[in-house]
């Protein structure tokens, strides 16, 4: 028994090293240990046997483990590398704030908390964010908690981390009864064709089935650009609907997700200001449709809102949150903009999540957000 739990650990300790090796781009040339040797001992012909079938076994499992560690750590090397790249003017602009923290000592304490709180706000952190930052820092320092400019630093990014962390689960709402339902919402221009494009590529490439709705009734091509995606997706669209309305196309979009048995619905709907009252009410029938159709059945509604609008984004939200009832939200175009405190602000205000973030074109670069990995790529230990 010893034995075999030090053939383990061993295979274990190998597989580990070979997969952190190849992620980085190394290649490892160091033989593998000979293992067998250790538990074939003297012994009767069908221990021997045993043993060796044993090993084998042993022998498979771990090759297929290590494939396994060496895929994980490559896709993590490459989402981190990615993001890296994705965020990289927010970074440049946040270094201003690691700067300020690098000169800190406590006889400069609130000057250096009205610098760091202005610093914020013009990040669009927003005042009352920036402010709730700041206030946990003065007390940390008040009780003694934090002495030193990296403890000052540490504490800011696990209190950013904790406000992202507080709009609940990144994770999306696909209901296990067919369809999962995901109704994509938001103003002209955000990304709301492209990103339910992405989204419907990363869902297909996990096996489901998806249909897309062309609910966008409104803009010219709409429901040409939303089939180039359903190809290029691997996923279908809704049949075409001689409806006019935005609900009643809805409405036949889900019959034909139901006769389909779909396993995803992603309807799109028009482009609009979250302050014009006559098209909000339309988006509200939408979601009645919805609800009427799909009763006590847990419904997405992501809100897709462009980034390099700053503060405007948290507004947008609170309309559209107002009439159909934001479940998550979906930040483009990071890439496009230095400043990165949007993304805090609209959690702390609204309390809904950030589920994805877009930092580039292609369909990997629409990434599942996560609230530490973000503020670490932001402030690089």
């Amino acid at each position: 028994m010893r034995s075999s739990s030090r053939t383990l650990l061993s295979l274990l300790s190998v597989a580990t090293a070979i997969a952190s090796a190849v992620a980085f781009g190394l290649t490892p040339t160091a033989p593998l240990p000979a293992l067998r040797s250790t538990s074939l001992h003297t012994g009767s012909c069908s221990n021997r046997k045993a043993s060796v079938t044993s090993l084998q076994m042993q022998d498979n499992f771990f090759s297929k483990f290590t494939r396994t560690l060496v895929e994980k750590a490559k896709a993590d090397v490459e989402r981190t590398k990615r993001l890296f790249s994705g965020l990289d003017n927010i970074r440049s602009d946040m270094s201003v704030i690691d700067e300020l923290l690098s000169f800190w000592n406590l006889d400069e304490t609130e000057g250096t908390l009205e610098r760091l709180e202005e610093a914020l706000i013009t990040r669009d952190f927003g005042v009352g964010t920036a402010v709730k930052i700041c206030d946990e820092l003065r007390e940390a320092m008040k009780s003694g908690e934090v002495k030193e400019a990296r403890e000052l630093r540490g504490r800011m990014k696990e209190k950013i981390v904790e406000i992202l962390e507080s709009g609940g689960t990144n994770a999306l709402l696909l209901d296990d009864e067919k369809p999962a339902v995901l109704m994509m919402v938001g103003v002209n221009g955000g990304g709301k064709t492209t990103t339910i494009g992405k989204l419907a590529a990363k869902l297909t490439a996990e096996g489901k089935t998806v249909m897309l709705a062309a609910g966008d009734t409104f803009r010219a091509a709409a429901d040409m650009q939303l089939e180039e995606w359903a190809t290029r997706s691997g996923s279908v669209m809704a049949p075409r609907s001689n409806a006019k309305s935005p609900a009643a196309v809805m409405y036949d979009a889900i019959d034909a997700s139901l006769s389909d048995s779909a396993d995803v619905l992603i309807a799109d709907t028009s482009g609009r200001l979250h302050t014009n009252i006559n098209l909000m009410k339309e988006l509200e029938k939408v979601r009645g449709v919805f609800e009427k159709k799909m009763p006590n059945k847990p419904k997405e509604v992501l809100l897709v809102v462009d980034a390099t609008q700053g503060q405007n984004v948290v507004n947008q939200a609170k309309g559209f949150n107002e009439a159909v009832g934001v479940t998550g939200i979906v930040l483009t175009k990071l890439d496009g903009t230095s400043k990165g405190g949007v993304v805090v602000s609209i959690v702390d205000e609204l309390k809904i999540p950030i589920k994805f973030i877009g930092v580039g074109e292609k369909v990997e670069d629409l990434m599942l957000f996560d609230a530490k990995e973000y503020v670490d790529v932001l402030f690089p230990n």
